[in-house]
């Protein structure tokens, strides 16, 4: 179409193929599909009410209330007892990826793609939930047309939005490159991709990394206090009164042998959670939140934390960390294939140099996600020596000090959050 004429919604491949896809794929099943905007959801509706589809609606952030779109979508797992003008295909902005059932579908569309990754995953994460009763969660993402995308260039604006990402979380690698799982593998969730193996968290890095930006997009100055503030910093705030969890302390510490550990102690000495998506949530207040006094008990449940992360540690992979990481599975792997082959033309001694940095010194963030990645699609014992002498070739393996005689010897706290009853701490301006 050239510039200037009339649009003619009928030539929207997007919308036709979202159409044959409720009306001919999934005739009967109920079908939620979000978009990032307000705009294109209302032309959605505008143009599925003009193809005369029948049981739709459309909410965003200016709908009064979103729940009752909500309800009349999904009555069985909001429990809603009674008649109700129910709905069997909904378009809905990111008003409703948090915070709703909607599990009497299990279908899920993403008409555009999110700026963020974890947005992916909340949107499903509106269907994917106790109660759900098909075995199969079916989520369709919809790419821009090759020439569209040649305008936008999306994929080199989410390459640097990642690049970003991982510079604020410590990283300083590129994430496509030397990395053949592509944007389309990212947003298709292909073979586990988004998967997290330690406590099916998925995509942390992105959730933290948007707390970050929406902080500093609110306060912009926030960009210099965080990066000045010692470690072993430390406050209290009020503990909400929904939370069933009774007072306690949220730790962030690395291991000695440069493992990050974030978890929740209890008064008693207990663990509450390691769930770094709860435990975020639970960190999760305004700017001007009340500070109140600390517990008595704060740093001597920090340092429980620290004693029980040290033995864990121990038990489960020492330097070389949990079982279940990337750098555990690597090593054991590589040195598995160097014994097996060692001798001959199969293994050289470039991949013995790898298994010793990977030893000594620990992943670099985005090698860690490369090799995680790898691992779950089933990569081979010969490529993947390959994949990993490839990264030490180009310094993106492992976290070398320029004086590789300086190990850490115990564990640095780098901060921590009491949560306490708010009648038990004086508040504080």
């Amino acid at each position: 179409m050239k510039v200037g004429e009339k649009w003619d919604a009928n030539d929207d491949k997007k919308i036709n193929a979202l159409e044959e896809l409720f009306r001919e794929k999934h005739k009967t099943e109920k079908v939620l599909i979000f978009t990032q905007f307000a705009d294109t959801a209302l032309y959605l509706q505008r143009e599925l009410n003009r193809r005369k589809t029948k049981d739709a609606a459309c909410v965003t952030g200016d709908v009064e209330n979103p729940t009752e779109y909500a309800h009349r979508f999904s009555p069985v797992s909001n429990k809603i007892e009674g008649s109700v003008d129910e709905l069997r295909i909904l378009i809905s902005t990111d008003v409703l990826s948090e915070g709703q059932n909607l599990q009497d579908a299990h279908i899920v569309v993403n008409f555009d793609l999110p700026w963020a990754l974890i947005r992916l995953i909340q949107r499903a994460g509106r269907v994917d939930r106790i109660g759900q009763r098909n075995p199969k969660i079916i989520c369709y993402s919809f790419l821009p047309a090759e020439g569209l995308d040649n305008i936008i260039n999306l994929r080199k604006r989410l390459a640097k939005r990642i690049k970003e990402n991982a510079e604020v979380v410590g990283a300083d690698e590129v994430f496509f490159d030397g990395d053949p799982v592509n944007i389309e593998d990212l947003y298709n969730e292909k073979t586990g991709i988004l998967d997290d193996e330690e406590d099916n968290e998925v995509d942390l890095t992105s959730t933290a990394y948007e707390i970050w930006n929406q902080a500093c997009k609110a306060r912009s100055e926030l960009k210099k206090i965080i990066p000045a503030l010692p470690n072993v910093i430390y406050s209290t705030k009020a503990r909400p009164n929904e939370m069933v969890e009774g007072e306690g302390v949220i730790c962030y510490h690395k291991t000695a042998h440069d493992v990050d550990v974030l978890s929740w102690m209890s008064k008693d000495g207990r663990v509450i959670s390691r769930s770094q998506s709860r435990i975020l949530k639970t960190l999760e207040c305004d700017y001007d939140t009340p500070v109140i006094d600390r517990m008595e008990e704060h740093h001597s449940m920090v340092e429980k934390a620290v004693e029980l992360s040290n033995k864990e540690e121990k038990s489960t992979g020492g330097q070389l960390g949990k079982k279940s990481g990337a750098r555990y599975k690597t090593y054991m792997r590589l040195i598995r294939h160097y014994e097996e082959y060692k001798g001959t033309l199969f293994v050289s001694e470039d991949v013995k140099r790898a298994i010793d940095d990977i030893y000594k010194y620990p992943l670099r963030e985005l090698a860690k996600d490369l090799l995680n990645r790898r691992l779950r699609m089933g990569i081979a014992d010969e490529d993947l020596a390959q994949l990993v002498m490839g990264l030490r070739t180009e310094g993106r393996l492992c976290n070398i000090d320029d004086d590789s005689s300086i190990k850490l010897d115990a564990s640095q706290i780098i901060c921590s959050m009491g949560i306490r009853g708010a009648s038990e701490g004086q508040n504080k301006p």
